[in-house]
């Protein structure tokens, strides 16, 4: 058994085991030296250095997994969790102070200067830096507790004067004080933070557009729209917003850009869907497929020593790779292809050298200069048919 078959990383997270399991794996390597018949009982000196031993390993492994887990808002905890939903443009929230109002009574003319009550628990309440006891004797102020958190005061119970000042007479808080919040906990934040994702987008369409790529199915998304009071260089009407969806399902989408456009935005596309709000009233929504633009490749190399045919599937899925992210609508840049054509990381990247890659969208010619899609295009091609070598 390796380390590696008890402390993993997989799609669910960081795994390992309990200490007891340690401990068997590293007395399973001591019998693996020193034979079966070696006595590792707690009390005999190999005993206590396999414990120390597997301690030291389960030390360092949770030590890891805390490490790992301090990169999610899920897992991380206190400072790490405080970096983290940083990224959310979040911080944790600091601890606030009680405050309580307080009615001064005393001589006209009084200065308290650094004014303190305490209430029947002993617990300080300080007044403003300076209070002056106007005309009529009495005053209320804002107190503030002396330590923050949730500090409690009913009311009648601060009444008691800390610091005698010569013309101040009585105190006492008629309500309940206000209590303060202790430093924010990571329950607390964690919850903050789900929320904030949540937050609506900058713009409609951002959210509409977000909405749409997150049904199933939905493999990519482009939306534009059209704000002027005429038609605009895609043909896409004014006041109109136009988005061009692959994968997913039409009445899913439909669905979903009902919920999100603002009232009285047209949408135009070529694929229609009548959707009813909630009053049971139809709404026509229209939004576009791709269409699929076939981009063809030729590479022609120069082969060195150790070059063989087999190498080309490789480098034309790589290539095919990153045509097949190009957003909708955006441009195919030839030299992006050089790059991923020599394999990184790859042997056999090193067996020849890549003179020309030249393109063409559908039934062109090839050439060394970039594709501009069309608005609605979606660039496609198949490494098994649409990527042509010349040695």
């Amino acid at each position: 058994m390796q380390i590696s078959d008890l402390v993993y990383i997989d799609a669910t997270g960081y795994h390992y085991p309990d200490f007891p399991t340690f401990l068997t794996f590293v007395q399973g390597i001591f019998t693996g030296i020193y034979g079966a018949d070696v006595v590792l009982d707690p009390s005999t000196q190999d005993g206590q250095w396999t414990t120390a031993l597997a301690q030291m390993i389960y030390d360092t492994i949770t030590q890891d997994a805390a490490t790992f887990n301090s990169f999610s808002p899920v897992t991380a905890q206190g400072l790490g969790l405080s970096r983290v939903v940083k990224i959310n443009g979040l911080s944790r929230g600091i601890p606030t102070n009680s405050t309580a109002d307080l009615t001064i009574v005393g001589t006209a003319g009084t200065v308290i200067s650094n004014g303190i009550a305490i209430d029947s628990l002993n617990q300080q309440w300080f007044l403003p830096a300076s209070v002056t006891i106007p005309g009529p004797g009495t005053i209320t102020v804002t107190a503030t507790a002396q330590n923050a958190g949730n500090i409690t005061a009913d009311a009648a119970t601060i009444t008691t004067i800390y610091t005698p000042t010569l013309g101040w007479q009585s105190v006492n808080n008629v309500a309940a004080a206000t209590p303060g919040a202790p430093v924010e906990s990571d329950a607390a934040l964690r919850i903050r933070q789900a929320q904030s994702t949540a937050n609506p987008s900058l713009t409609v369409l951002e959210g509409t557009t977000g909405g749409v790529a997150n049904l199933s199915g939905v493999t990519a998304v482009q939306a534009y729209e059209n704000v002027t009071d005429a038609t605009d260089g895609n043909g896409l009407p004014p006041h109109s917003i136009s988005l061009i969806v692959a994968g997913g399902d039409d009445m899913a989408i439909a669905n979903e850009i009902a919920l999100h456009k603002t009232p009285g935005t047209n949408t135009y596309g070529t694929t229609s869907e009548t959707v009813y709000d909630n009053h049971g009233m139809p709404l026509i929504i229209n939004f576009y497929r791709p269409t699929i633009a076939t981009i063809g490749v030729q590479i022609t190399i120069t082969p060195f020593v150790g070059w063989s045919t087999d190498f080309e599937p490789l480098i034309a899925a790589a290539v095919a790779a990153v045509i097949n992210v190009v957003p909708i609508g955006d441009t195919v840049y030839y030299t992006s292809l050089f790059a991923p054509a020599y394999l990184p990381g790859n042997p056999a990247g090193l067996t020849y050298n890549i003179t020309s890659i030249e393109i063409k969208k559908n039934s062109g010619s090839f050439a060394a200069a970039n594709v501009t899609l069309d608005f609605n295009e979606q660039a496609f091609t198949d490494p098994t048919v649409d990527v042509v070598f010349v040695t």
